[in-house]
């Protein structure tokens, strides 16, 4: 349930290591297809008492929330991680299965192999950072700046985000081509703003990150004094590096992290860096064009290699490479970073268990190995083709929402048709599926296992250049409780793990599934015309196909949206930043309204029962909808989620778009006071 920008559709080195994502938009894990006929609907959750025109959350989830603590391993819980926590034991299943030697194809031999190494605990105690030790060692012998940028390119190779990011990525201005992109990276902390705000929350928080790097120096065998400042060494260098990063509101401008060049270029805009050196090291001797999306940062990193000491750098990356894979090592390393990354910054009590851990681990170093397996067993070709349709329905119900916008010029309508007809869809899984061929995986050494998952996945993404796009390729695995819109490719894609029930089942009430897996579809198309998305065309380049008059309609209109989530104070004094979460919250209320027109059509032609569960088809789609986004969070989790992600906390989710949506005031009969719906020209009318 998100836009993917361009830079950013994978994992990529750059970014903050060891954090899950936050919101039920984000929950990412596989659900095995239910055989049963229920309805989508949950009426067992719901709170009959409360008043669905004044709290229609707690009206939608009431009786869940009350029985459904979140469990020590979570930050939080919802209907996401219920489908979660059931499948997992599906995923395990496939994956002992497989590590008994009872799945022959290479695949399986892969994940069998995969799922042991992370299992064979006493190994990996054993071992403690002995996997480390030969890249401590080259960090350790650097003698220079063309050694230091040599050993920052190896790291890149090996999934450490050191000092900046690197990926090769579309050109977002020519997508038929795939371009190198260097970007802002090379923090531990989830943003720029916890180096650099003052209230007392993130000082602490501070305070504890550092306590955590020192711990983990200590346990890589420095003493305890000297772990101290290295620890002050490497918040100096991250702090430097944060106030040079463009925020998180800023970094959703695409336009702002473009800046097409050559090496020559680079070399003007950094001086400083040897980039013949990195080039070389990384494997590209001709890079070619590339884009620098954020040249201030990179300037600055430049000016860093330049100032910074060789053993302030030492520190640095010694760091940066021990906590990446902290979370592979041994139980001590483990429990450190999980004390923080976990229960400081997001408040989980406990630690998941191994297997869990493992898979997680799988699913992002091989996933579509392990969900090749998956989708053989737990994915029906019913469930396809019946999300199929529901995609062709809503597509429609846009074509007719573009038509009816007064707002828009019949010029810009006729481009934003042209987008939609073009929009490419992919359900279930890929119809080619990765070669894993060269990637060596056995059931030695697990922390090697994911250094070798990391350098075939750099490798594989590095060759990518010079060829053809490949418009087969997913950004999810199989197995992933998600969806995404790509808009250097114009695609909405809805992997298998989120087509499950609660949230989607082929036997279901229609109402119930387009409130659902409905509104999710109309969320992803919708993505594609939001204040991000809208700014790429048909063919996925970066390229206005807007009049002047239309898009300062569209941008006001915009700002409405965002004035109306400033308003939300989930907890503290901290609000919903809408300029953040403008896109999301866009495609959300989009979503809602051409799904329910999608639905409204539907019936039409296929008549459904008048009441199921004393509830008219529309109110079942809302109350479907709601019960999509159950979930408690735990207060770290959410001050976290109001930090840095671009989703708003769930709740708000329900209850905003219904402020804007005239059909459920009528629905569910809300008149006068009773009525959620904004006025004084507050209400929002996009799309």
């Amino acid at each position: 349930m998100k836009m993917l920008p361009t830079m950013f559709k994978r994992k990529t080195i750059s970014g903050l290591v060891g954090l899950l994502c936050i919101g039920a938009a984000c929950a990412e894990a596989p659900a095995p297809t239910a055989t049963s006929n229920q309805l989508v609907l949950e009426s067992n959750t719901m709170d009959l008492k409360a008043d669905p025109c004044t709290d229609f959350f707690e009206y939608a989830n009431g009786t869940w929330l009350k029985n459904n603590p979140i469990p020590a391993d979570r930050s939080r819980y919802s209907a996401y991680d219920e489908v979660t926590e059931r499948n997992l034991a599906a995923l395990k299943q496939i994956a002992e299965t497989a590590a008994a030697g009872e799945i022959k194809t290479y695949n399986g031999q892969l994940v069998g192999n995969f799922y042991a190494s992370g299992m064979n605990e006493a190994r990996i105690e054993k071992e403690g950072v002995t996997p480390l030790r030969p890249e401590f060692e080259k960090i350790n012998s650097i003698k220079d700046k063309q050694q230091l940028v040599a050993v920052i390119a190896d790291l890149h190779k090996q999934g450490v985000g050191a000092l900046f990011g690197f990926d090769v990525e579309q050109d977002a201005k020519n997508a038929t081509r795939y371009i190198p992109q260097l970007m802002q990276g090379g923090l531990g902390l989830p943003d720029r703003d916890y180096y650099l705000k003052t209230d007392a929350k993130t000082v602490d928080i501070r305070h504890k990150y550092v306590d955590y790097v020192a711990h983990l120096f200590v346990l890589t065998g420095d003493k305890p004094e000297e772990a101290q400042q290295h620890a002050q060494t490497v918040l100096a260098i991250e702090t430097r590096l944060a106030k040079a990063s463009l925020t998180k509101v800023q970094l959703r401008d695409p336009q702002a992290s473009y800046h097409l060049m050559t090496v020559d270029g680079l070399k003007k805009v950094d001086h400083f860096t040897p980039w013949t050196a990195y080039f070389n090291e990384v494997g590209l001797t001709q890079p070619g064009q590339l884009n620098v999306a954020h040249p201030q940062f990179i300037a600055e990193a430049g000016r860093m290699i330049n100032t910074v000491s060789l053993d302030q750098w030492k520190t640095y990356l010694r760091w940066h490479l021990t906590n990446t894979y902290a979370g592979d090592l041994s139980s001590d390393f483990v429990n450190a970073h999980f004390d923080f990354y976990g229960k400081t910054l997001a408040g989980t009590k406990e630690l998941q268990p191994r297997w869990k851990r493992v898979l997680a681990k799988i699913d992002v170093d091989a996933g579509e190995a392990l969900g090749e397996l998956y989708v053989a067993k737990f994915f029906s070709p019913e469930a396809k083709a019946g999300v199929l349709e529901m995609v062709n329905n809503i597509k429609e119900a846009m074509r007719e929402s573009i038509g009816k916008l007064e707002w828009m010029s019949d010029t810009t309508k006729k481009q934003a048709y042209k987008k939609l007809d073009t929009v490419m869809v992919k359900i279930g899984y890929p119809d080619v599926w990765r070669d894993y061929s060269a990637l060596h995986i056995d059931n030695g050494s697990y922390a090697a296992n994911v250094a070798r998952a990391n350098a075939f996945e750099f490798q594989r993404v590095l060759a990518k250049l010079g060829k053809p796009i490949d418009r087969n390729e997913w950004g999810m695995t199989p197995q992933t409780v998600n969806a995404y819109y790509n808009p250097t490719m114009n695609e909405i894609v809805f992997p298998a793990g989120i087509l499950q029930p609660p949230l989607y089942h082929v036997n279901a009430d229609p109402a119930a599934n387009y409130g659902n897996t409905g509104a999710t579809i109309g969320h992803e198309l919708t993505h594609a015309f939001d204040d991000e998305g809208s700014q790429f065309d048909e063919q996925g380049n970066l390229k206005s196909w807007w009049t002047a008059q239309d898009q300062k309609q569209f941008l006001a209109r915009v700002k409405t949206i965002e004035q109306q989530f400033d308003e939300f104070n989930p907890i503290d004094q901290l609000h919903i930043n809408g300029k953040l979460t403008a896109g999301e919250n866009i495609a959300d209320l989009g979503g809602m309204k051409i799904a329910l027109q999608a639905l409204r059509t539907s019936l039409k032609t296929k008549p459904q029962a008048a009441e199921i569960d004393g509830l008219t088809p529309e109110q079942r789609f809302f109350v479907a909808n709601g019960q999509s986004f159950r979930s408690l969070i735990r207060d770290e989790s959410l001050r976290l989620q109001l930090a840095t992600n671009p989703h708003a906390p769930d709740k708000y989710r329900v209850i905003a778009p219904l402020a804007n949506m005239p059909e459920f005031s009528e629905a569910f009969n809300c008149k006068g006071d009773r009525s959620p719906l904004r006025h004084g020209g507050k209400q929002v009318v996009i799309w």
